[in-house]
């Protein structure tokens, strides 16, 4: 017999011995199997030799007798773990055949759902290109029954009912003629040939052939799967082709603008052409480029003609076109608050000023009751009218912050003591005013101390060209008193009176624009700078560009910490959101889209570099010689002197200027007339400067000061002792002239290669002495080959210190082993000699 797959078996047919034998196709054949009787081993009798191993464990198995050394609860354990492995592993091939099973039936189902599907798509795919082509058909026969004359339309056909006769029986041929699905255009249509010959070419517009189970289990499971986009975009496109649509798009002519460089894909991309059509081009033109590689203009223009567009040809510095600089209109212009700075010289009291009109305590929380940075405040008076203040540190090392300040600021207050008068930080607040070219407000503080003198002010403004009202001038000076209160109202108002004068006005409703006071970088919240918004409003979310920065305004802090949703001109806000720390003073501007923000900061920070590189790049000897002339930093010696008369000062002052060279220089950084004040010691100490007093004393408080912040106090009366310690400091500056000392020379006679040490020279002193401590050079030919140490001088066997002129020794070189015979080597010592101020 055979089993299903057709191969022959053996089956016992006929009598014992005989086997019938069946083939395919129904042969069998009749064969002899010759029988061989079991063999029977008899066991003999006792004492006889024990029986084969497998005869005692079938005889355990079939339970007649247990071997020999195991006990019956032994031999009955193992018979119950026989056949619990029996009962296992018959249970395990039943649970596989009912797997199997499970498993067959889920592919069959499986199969048929997939050929139910896609004879489903099939059909409705059949059913949709068949209303497509009708619709088709029925459109171009109506556009021809326009066209053509009324002695030629033997075919039209008006009637829709013999239309759609024509068309079944038209799909009734093609499914007779088994050559196309119903819906398939007819041969001769204008498309058969056409698809004719994209059958086969990996074409999905229509499906040839049968769907296998192979190929849809591979596109349901691991295949790509087409979109759904895709598929509607392939009916819109066999809609058109359905209704006439496969004309050529007539071609869009672009207006393409091209820096002096751009890369390829960014080309393609303005003109909305492949990038793999562009590079085609350029490679026609002997350019082998890719897309990412830059090209130059010229080149650009060509490839833009060649595809029919419009070039223009731009700058770099075109991409700040996006930054309008609106001009407002005079009906659009809102009142805004003014934007006082306060300046003025170190402790006459700015922010104690600004304090008692704010009714805050600002001073308490600054180091050394100095301001560091610049405050932004904005106060409302008890009139309802609000003011923005600037407080600009006084310290001479902020002259450049103080700068900035004025060149935002729309009034300036200058603040000077009554009991101190002018002073050289306000003569810089003046100068930095009068560039800015905005009006100046005096204010004369300290009023209330029983040595002021406001006329003195009055009267040393003069020879800086400020005149005020009090001397037939024209700048409001007002006497107030940070600490009693005097005079803060007549302030408010004269800033009030200047400011309606000024007739500051803003346009609210425009993209801000603002001038960054200071940025810093902070732990918590990132890089953060205060902006004064000067034109049109900030909002929470706007998009700026800032500098060589851009962000996104992710929150805005008000001068009281509050977190605020917009802020309007002459607003100081913190501003959050930047990707950097710009620069003090750099301008901020809302742009549209990040893409522009980032474009804009892109071309700054280049174009800084570049400016920076070129600053630095010296390609004459002269250009070189002068730039590491400029790049030589002077080391300054800072001093504050006091002293007992105007004089004696002055004296002081033009023989520190005398004292320096190119290296170091002294610098005064304050002087006065008077006892050393615990002011003085506070500038001191911001400045790491001694306070040197010329005939005059500290007083309590002032002494206090300089034990705990360890600035120290010089006292002089004589000019001479006090320019020669002066000197002397100034010389501890310049750094100690090095001098060679040329000790010996010694010519190599042989070279030596020992064990653990490398090569050693064998040397004979030829002029001077040896020694082991000094340097060492390797002459060739009179020319330095090597410059270091010695790792070793000997004498003999013995190590050495020195060794003299005509006696022969062995020398090595530390981590230095190409010496060869008749090298000279040049022995010599520095010393380093200290200089001093001439």
């Amino acid at each position: 017999m055979s089993d299903t797959d057709g191969k022959k078996t053996l089956g016992l047919r006929g009598g014992p011995g005989s086997v019938k034998q069946s083939f395919s196709h129904g042969r069998t054949k009749n064969v002899v199997v010759e029988t061989k009787r079991k063999r029977v081993v008899v066991p003999k009798a006792a004492g006889a030799a024990p029986r084969p191993a497998h005869s005692a464990a079938a005889a355990s198995a079939s339970g007649s007798k247990r071997p020999a050394g195991i006990s019956e609860s032994e031999m009955e354990r193992r018979m119950k773990a026989l056949a619990a492995a029996r009962a296992s592993e018959a249970g395990e091939a039943k649970q596989r055949a009912e797997d199997e099973k499970a498993r067959e039936e889920e592919r069959e189902r499986r199969r048929r759902e997939i050929e139910d599907k896609a004879r489903e798509d099939a059909e409705r795919e059949a059913a949709l290109k068949a209303k497509e082509e009708e619709e088709a058909r029925a459109k171009r026969e109506a556009e021809a029954a326009k066209t053509r004359k009324p002695a030629a339309k033997p075919q039209e056909v008006d009637d829709p009912a013999a239309a759609q006769a024509v068309l079944q029986n038209k799909e009734k041929q093609a499914e007779r003629g088994g050559r196309a699905a119903p819906g398939v255009p007819p041969r001769g249509h204008d498309g058969d040939d056409k698809s004719r010959n994209n059958r086969g070419k990996g074409d999905d517009n229509r499906r040839s052939g049968k769907l296998t189970v192979k190929q849809a289990l591979d596109g349901r499971e691991g295949g790509r799967q087409r979109s759904m986009a895709a598929m509607k975009r392939k009916q819109e496109r066999m809609r058109q082709k359905a209704m006439g649509g496969n004309e050529p798009r007539e071609k869009v002519v672009r207006d393409v603008q091209v820096p002096e460089t751009i890369l390829v894909s960014e080309l393609a991309n303005r003109m909305a052409e492949r990038s793999a059509d562009v590079v085609k081009s350029l490679m026609n033109m002997g350019m082998m480029v890719t897309q990412n590689q830059p090209i130059d203009a010229d080149t650009a223009e060509l490839i833009v003609e060649e595809f029919g567009h419009r070039f223009q040809r731009v700058s770099d510095a075109d991409v700040e076109d996006v930054i309008l600089q609106i001009v407002d209109e005079d009906e659009s212009l809102k009142p805004r608050p003014p934007v006082i700075t306060i300046m003025g010289h170190v402790d006459h009291g700015k922010t104690s000023l600004l304090d008692a009109i704010r009714k805050t305590h600002v001073t308490s929380g600054e180091a050394g009751g100095i301001t560091q940075h610049i405050g932004a405040y904005q106060v409302t008076t008890e009139g309802g009218t609000v003011l923005s203040f600037l407080d600009t540190p006084g310290h001479a090392a902020f002259t450049s912050m103080r700068a900035r300040g004025a060149q935002v600021t729309d009034i300036v207050v200058l603040v000077v003591a009554a009991d101190d008068s002018v002073m050289p930080q306000t003569i810089e607040a003046i100068n930095h005013a009068k560039a800015a070219k905005v009006p100046m407000i005096v204010a004369i503080n300290k009023c209330d101390k029983p040595d002021a003198d406001p006329n003195k002010v009055r009267t040393e403004l003069l020879q800086h060209e400020v005149v005020v009202e009090a001397m037939s001038g024209e700048v409001q000076d007002v006497e107030v008193s940070a600490i009693s209160g005097q005079g803060l109202d007549e302030l408010l108002e004269a800033i009030a009176l200047q400011s309606e004068i000024l007739e500051l006005k803003a346009n609210p409703d425009r993209a801000a624009e603002g001038a960054v006071i200071e940025a810093q970088l902070d732990v918590g919240r990132g890089p953060v700078a205060t902006v004064l918004v000067q034109k049109g409003t900030l909002r929470q979310g706007d998009i700026f560009v800032v500098g060589e920065q851009w962000g996104k305004v992710r929150a805005l802090v008000n001068d009281k910490g509050d977190r605020v949703e917009e802020a309007g001109p002459s607003v100081p806000v913190e501003v959050l959101g930047l990707n950097g720390t710009p620069e003090a003073g750099d301008v901020l501007n809302v742009v549209d889209t990040e893409a522009q923000a980032r474009e804009i900061a892109e071309y700054r920070e280049q174009a800084a570099k570049d400016k920076r590189a070129a600053v630095g790049a010296a390609t004459t000897l002269d250009q070189l010689l002068a730039k590491a002339k400029a790049d030589e930093t002077v080391a300054e010696l800072p001093i504050l002197v006091k002293a007992d008369v105007q004089g004696s000062a002055e004296a002081i002052i033009q023989a520190m200027e005398k004292i320096g060279n190119d290296e170091v220089r002294v610098r005064v950084l304050h002087s006065g007339v008077g006892a050393i004040t615990e002011s003085d010691i506070g500038l001191a100490e911001a400045s790491g400067a001694p306070v040197i007093g010329f005939n005059v004393r500290a007083n309590a408080p002032a002494r206090n000061a300089a034990n705990q912040k360890g600035v120290e106090i010089r006292y002089y009366s004589v000019i001479y002792d006090l320019v020669d310690d002066v000197k002397a400091a100034a010389s501890g500056l310049l750094s100690a002239e090095i001098r060679e000392n040329f000790i010996g020379y010694a010519k190599i006679k042989e070279v030596f290669k020992v064990s653990g040490v490398g090569k050693v020279a064998g040397c004979i002193v030829t002029e001077g002495v040896a020694r082991r401590s000094a340097g060492v050079r390797l002459l060739r030919d009179d020319v330095v080959i090597h410059e270091g140490t010695l790792k070793t001088l000997k004498r003999f066997k013995d190590e050495v210190k020195d060794v003299q002129s005509g006696q022969e020794c062995g020398m090595a070189f530390e981590a230095y082993d190409d010496i060869r015979p008749d090298d000279v080597i040049e022995i010599f010592e520095r010393e380093e000699i200290e200089r001093n101020l001439t």
